[in-house]
């Protein structure tokens, strides 16, 4: 694993690997951390060599941003020159599923921001680690879209009442508050910490025993695989909105929310 990953040069990740544990990190500080296909692309490859060789998968972000959603800059170049430039939620969802239900234990090591389809990340992974100060956010409906992929897996990770909630209200979620309606599992001050507490007992299990358990728990629960058509066209209704679209134009060049451009007409 070490050589197929190590001699692959990445544009919108940075990975490293610790004998059975691979370190992912998102890494597009020029654009916020957000989410385009190369990214997509890019945790997708790593995710399948990982499928034979990892125990472990840890997901991380920068700093002070963990994922800030879709990245509506490449979304705007694409409404503005009447060209199709969007994400394929398609690619998106299989690749949330491959965390999911990947052949190994997925924790997102959360810091700082995490909104829109950064929670899809986070809602994904197995376990979920953070500083007390890190921000959990669903954006969504201040557009008129909705987080339609990112859903199945909220739901499945803290429950339908919790993430309709959060979907409305769109405001910023605490560390405490995320971890009382169980989208955190844990949160410490110093999440390094208590990453590293987290990985010493978890590098004991067997690559066997994970691959065997994690198949398990998929036949458990299949809401992910029987949501994913309905996703993928609530997905489509509101990215092919032309009004939706104009917002996101509009936000990425003025800085303005929907409802401040409406308060100056």
């Amino acid at each position: 694993m070490d050589i197929l990953i190590k001699t692959k040069k990445y544009e919108t990740i940075q990975v490293r690997i610790d004998e059975e544990i691979c370190y992912l990190q998102i890494h597009r500080p020029e654009a916020n951390n957000t989410i385009n296909n190369r990214l997509i692309e890019e945790c997708g490859q790593v995710l399948k060599v990982c499928e034979e060789s990892a125990k472990i998968v840890v997901l991380e972000g920068l700093p002070e941003v963990f994922c800030f959603g879709a990245d509506f800059q490449m979304i705007q170049k694409g409404f503005e020159n009447e060209y199709e430039q969007e994400l394929n939620p398609g690619s998106l969802y299989d690749l949330w599923l491959q965390l999911a239900s990947g052949s190994y234990i997925t924790i997102a090591h959360v810091r700082g921001k995490a909104n829109a389809g950064g929670i899809g990340f986070v809602a994904a992974c197995d376990v979920v680690l953070c500083e007390e100060k890190t921000k959990f956010s669903l954006s969504e409906l201040l557009f008129g879209l909705m987080p339609a992929c990112v859903l199945p897996f909220l739901i499945r990770k803290m429950g339908f009442s919790r993430a309709h909630y959060m979907t409305l209200m769109t405001q910023p979620v605490s560390a405490k508050q995320a971890h009382m309606w169980g989208l955190v599992d844990a949160f410490e001050e110093n999440s390094e910490n208590l990453l590293r507490k987290h990985l010493l007992r978890l590098r004991r299990l067997s690559k066997t025993g994970i691959t065997r358990y994690k198949r398990y728990m998929n036949d458990l629960n299949d809401i992910l695989i029987a949501s994913k058509p309905k996703a993928l066209e609530a997905n489509k209704e509101v990215f092919s909105d032309p009004d939706n679209l104009e917002k996101i134009a509009r936000f990425v060049k003025t800085g303005k929310f929907p409802w401040e451009e409406e308060d100056h007409l």
